[in-house]
């Protein structure tokens, strides 16, 4: 794989990623959009009384164009930025082939990125949540993020300096360990937000945060599962070039 340029991969990276965005899209659709559609109707009987705003932008236009843009844009980037992980950890996370570190990237990405910041902070329908907080509330949840993906990675490396002392298996699950410790330390210590109204279904609130994790989840294992595929094609065709380079290199000393 050391003939496979960054260019290479990063180019199937954002294809999978296109992919995987294009298959989310369709899950968020048929099964996000109509919880959607219901909130904001128990948010406009709420605010009936109270004038609601002018609508900038369609309901329309929100559910099919906007919704488009917003996840395909959305999984080419993590396309992109997966795959340049990818070229780092492809050899230095254990004896795994392209597939299998495909997947395994694919699988951390949607715990550390989207599941465990989901743990804390879950994704809450129109009509849940003060709008004074949203901002405070924005900043927590990527914050959330960026110590989730850290700590994983803080995890990964030590991880690999136990291996040689405990073993890869009694290695991996110390540093696991540590990482579900530390990370629920921080979750305590993060301020947390209960704004869902009494008056709010907690069957439509269930619902809608199953379909946003479904959509993530549909994202993430299309996204492994195209990308190692296109990489493990990608492969002997390396392979195959370096070994012609090698053969012209020794024929061209031979005949000098």
């Amino acid at each position: 794989m050391n003939s496979i340029s960054v260019r290479a991969l990063l180019v199937r990276g954002m294809l999978a990623g296109l992919a995987a965005g294009a298959l989310a899209l369709v899950v968020a659709y048929f099964l996000g959009e109509s919880r959607v559609d219901a909130a904001i109707a128990l948010e406009e009987a709420h605010s009936h009384d109270h004038g609601g705003g002018e609508e900038l932008v369609s309901r329309t236009m929100q559910s099919t164009a906007g919704l488009a843009t917003g996840v395909l844009v959305f999984g080419v980037a993590i396309g992109g930025i997966a795959a340049l992980v990818f070229c780092y950890a492809l050899g230095r996370i254990g004896r795994f082939g392209p597939r299998a570190t495909a997947a395994l990237i694919a699988g951390a990405a949607l715990l550390t990125v989207y599941i465990v910041p989901f743990l804390k902070y879950p994704a809450n329908p129109p009509a849940v949540g003060n709008p004074d907080t949203i901002g405070r509330r924005t900043a927590l949840f990527f914050l959330m993020v960026a110590l989730s993906v850290l700590l994983a990675v803080a995890a990964v490396i030590f991880g690999k300096r136990l291996a040689p002392r405990l073993g890869n298996w009694n290695a991996t699950i110390t540093a696991s360990a540590a990482y579900v410790v530390v990370i629920g330390v921080a979750c305590a210590f993060l301020p947390s937000f209960d704004e869902v109204g009494k008056d709010f279904p907690a069957g439509l609130l269930w619902e809608f945060r199953l379909a946003t994790l479904a959509v993530q989840a549909t994202l993430w294992i299309t996204f492994g599962l195209v990308f190692g595929w296109l990489t493990e094609r990608l492969a002997p065709r390396a392979d195959s070039v370096r070994a012609g380079n090698g053969a012209a290199n020794r024929a061209a000393t031979a005949a000098g």
